[in-house]
C-alpha cells in the first residue's frame, strides 16, 4: 500500500518578530520531532549551503526525513545542491528555478538539463509551482508540461491563486487548469491563499471559502496520486506556512495567527483526507 509522510518547513520555523526573538536551530528541530512530523524541508532560499549542511546532525539525531528546496540561478547551480541532497539522503530536491526564459521554447532546454543532472546524480527532482521562477505563470507552466511530458511537479497552488487572481466560485476553465496541474504533481505544499494574499490565517470566517477550496484540491490531488502510485511509494506533503512577509501582521508588526498551530491543523486535515481515502480503497 502507498504511504504518506508529512514534513514541516524549517523556513516556517522562523519567527521574524519585531522584538528580534528567534528560535535556535536546536529548538526548531526538537519541536518538529516532538510534534511527530516525518521530516523537515531545508530551504536554500533562506539559508546557504553551509548552514544547510549544519542541519544534517540534527536531522540524523531526530531520525527525520529531508526535502531540499533549491533556487538555482543558473543551469549549473543545481548540480551541487543535488550532490548535497544525496549526502542528506533527501526524498527529492524541489526546484524553484531562477532561470526564467520568456518563452516555453527557451525553458524546455533548461528543464531538460536539470532533469538530466537529476538522473546522472541519482537524486529525484520536482518542479515547484511558484511565483518568480520558471513556473511563475499557470498558463506558461501548462504549456511547459505539454512540451516536457516527463516533467513532474510539486504543487504549491497558493502561488497560482494569487498569480491568476482566481475568483470564487472557480470558473470551469480554471478548475480544468488546476486539474491538469494536480495530475502532474507528486508532492503538495500546505498553505491557503486568497486571490490577493498568499497566506491567509485559517480560522477567520471570511477565509473559510478559500480553506475549503484548498482542502478540496488537496483531496483531489492525493486521490489522483494514490490511483497512479506503485506498491511501496510514499506521498510527501509539506506544511509550509512562511514567516512575515508571507504571514499577515498587524500594525504592531506581530502576526495575526499562530503558524505553528495552523501547520498542525493542516497536517490534521491531510491525515484525515488520507485515512478517508484508505477506507475507500480498502
Amino acid at each position: 500500500m502507498p504511504e504518506i509522510e508529512i514534513f514541516q518547513s524549517l523556513w516556517a520555523m522562523e519567527l521574524r518578530r519585531p522584538d528580534g526573538k528567534e528560535r535556535s536551530r536546536e529548538e526548531s528541530f526538537e519541536m518538529i520531532a516532538a510534534a511527530g512530523y516525518d521530516g523537515v524541508a531545508v530551504d536554500l532560499g533562506s539559508i546557504d549551503m553551509d548552514n544547510a549542511r549544519a542541519c544534517l546532525p540534527f536531522i540524523r539525531e531526530h531520525g527525520l526525513g529531508c526535502i531540499v528546496n533549491a533556487f538555482p540561478k543558473t543551469v549549473s547551480a543545481l548540480r551541487p545542491v543535488l550532490e548535497m541532497a544525496k549526502e542528506f539522503d533527501a526524498r527529492f530536491v524541489n526546484v524553484i528555478g531562477q532561470v526564467m526564459p520568456v518563452t516555453v521554447e527557451g525553458a524546455i532546454p533548461v528543464i531538460r538539463a536539470w532533469m538530466d543532472q537529476s538522473e546522472e546524480i541519482g537524486m529525484p527532482v520536482l518542479f515547484e509551482t511558484h511565483r518568480n521562477c520558471i513556473t511563475n505563470d499557470l498558463l506558461f507552466t501548462l504549456s511547459l508540461l505539454d512540451a516536457v511530458p516527463e516533467m513532474r511537479l510539486c504543487a504549491d497552488l497558493s502561488h497560482f491563486v494569487v498569480d491568476r487572481e482566481f475568483p470564487l466560485p472557480l470558473l470551469p476553465r480554471d478548475r480544468a487548469f488546476i486539474r491538469r496541474i494536480l495530475e502532474r504533481s507528486d508532492s503538495f505544499q500546505g498553505r491557503v491563499a486568497g486571490r490577493e494574499q498568499i497566506q491567509l490565517p485559517l480560522a477567520y470566517p471570511q477565509h473559510r471559502k478559500w480553506v475549503e477550496l484548498f482542502k478540496g484540491w488537496w483531496e483531489e490531488g492525493i486521490r489522483g496520486w494514490r490511483a497512479r502510485a506503485q506498491e511501496g511509494e510514499v506521498f510527501n506533503f509539506l506544511c509550509e506556512l512562511g514567516p512575515p512577509d508571507y504571514a499577515m501582521t498587524g500594525p504592531d508588526g506581530y502576526e495575526l495567527s499562530d503558524r505553528w498551530e495552523e501547520a498542525l491543523t493542516i497536517r490534521g486535515w491531510v491525515r484525515d483526507i488520507w485515512d478517508r481515502l484508505e477506507v475507500e480503497d480498502a
